[in-house]
C-alpha cells in the first residue's frame, strides 16, 4: 500500500470515531504520517540492499569480464613448441688405416690364404710396380674394376718357378721364393707394363710374371735369405701388396 492511501485510511478512520479529537492531534498524526519512522528504516534498509546488490554485480562483472576477449586458444591453433637444441651429431669414426710395417707383422716360411671375397668374373690388373723401403721391399698390383676373387701366396727354399701353360723352368735372382696366385684376373687385357722386375733391391731381388692364362695370375718373387713376408689387399684403388722384410 502506498504512502498515500495509508493516510486516506487513516483520515476516514479518524472521522468515524466517536467524539471529538483534539484540535492538534489530527495535525500531529499527520505530521507523522508525512513521514513515518517505520517508511524511513525501510527507505535505509531498501538503500543499502540496493548498494550490496550493485557491488556484487560491479564484482562479477569485473571477474567475468564479458567485454574482454577470451584468452584461451580452443578451436585456434595450438602454439609450436620451442624445438628443441639437435644433439650434436657424433662424428663418423674413422675408416681404420691399412696396415703398415708398424701394425701388422710379418710371417716366415708360412702360406697366406687362399683368400675369397666377392668380386668382378674377372679383375683387370692395370699397374704392377716395386718399390723399397726402410725395413722392407714391396711389389705393388693394381686393379682398374675391382679386387679379384682369390689371393693364395706360398712359399719355397728356391728361386724356380714353372711357367704356366709352357710348363718351363724359370729361375730368378735369390736364393728364396715367394709364389703369388690370383684367380679370377687378367693382366693382358689393361696391362702393358713390364712382367719382369729386376730391382736389385736387398730382399725382392725379380719378380716375375709367371702365368696369365685362363683368369688366373702368377707372379714368381725371388729372394735373398729367409722369406718373411705380409699382404695386403687394399682400396682405393684396389690392389694387392706384399711387403718381404729386410730387416734392416
Amino acid at each position: 500500500m502506498s504512502n498515500e492511501n495509508f493516510r486516506r485510511e487513516l483520515n476516514r478512520a479518524f472521522d468515524g470515531m466517536a467524539g471529538r479529537p483534539s484540535p492538534t492531534l489530527s495535525s500531529r498524526i499527520r505530521s507523522a504520517i508525512a513521514q513515518p519512522p517505520a517508511a524511513r528504516s525501510h527507505y535505509w534498509i531498501a538503500a543499502a540492499a540496493a548498494c550490496v546488490i550493485a557491488v556484487l554485480i560491479v564484482g562479477v562483472l569485473f571477474v567475468s569480464n564479458p567485454l574482454r576477449r577470451p584468452t584461451s586458444n580452443v578451436g585456434g591453433p595450438v602454439p609450436s613448441p620451442s624445438a628443441s637444441a639437435s644433439p650434436l651429431a657424433s662424428p663418423s669414426p674413422s675408416p681404420s688405416a691399412s696396415p703398415t710395417q708398424s701394425t701388422a707383422a710379418f710371417q716366415c716360411g708360412t702360406a697366406y690364404g687362399p683368400i675369397t671375397q666377392s668380386g668382378p668374373a674377372v679383375a683387370y690388373i692395370s699397374d704392377v710396380r716395386t718399390g723399397t723401403h726402410p725395413g722392407y721391399d714391396r711389389i705393388t698390383i693394381t686393379f682398374s674394376n675391382g679386387a679379384p676373387t682369390s689371393v693364395e701366396v706360398k712359399t719355397q727354399t728356391n728361386a724356380t718357378f714353372t711357367k704356366d701353360p709352357s710348363g718351363q723352368a724359370v729361375t730368378l735372382r735369390g736364393d728364396a721364393g715367394l709364389l703369388l696366385t690370383i684367380r679370377g684376373a687378367d693382366e693382358h687385357t689393361s696391362y702393358t707394363g713390364s712382367t719382369d722386375f729386376k730391382t736389385g733391391y736387398t730382399k725382392l731381388q725379380e719378380a716375375q710374371q709367371v702365368q696369365d692364362f685362363e683368369g688366373v695370375v702368377q707372379w714368381g718373387i725371388g729372394l735373398s735369405g729367409n722369406t718373411c713376408y705380409r699382404v695386403y689387399l687394399l682400396t682405393g684403388p684396389d690392389r694387392v701388396v706384399i711387403d718381404a722384410e729386410t730387416g734392416t
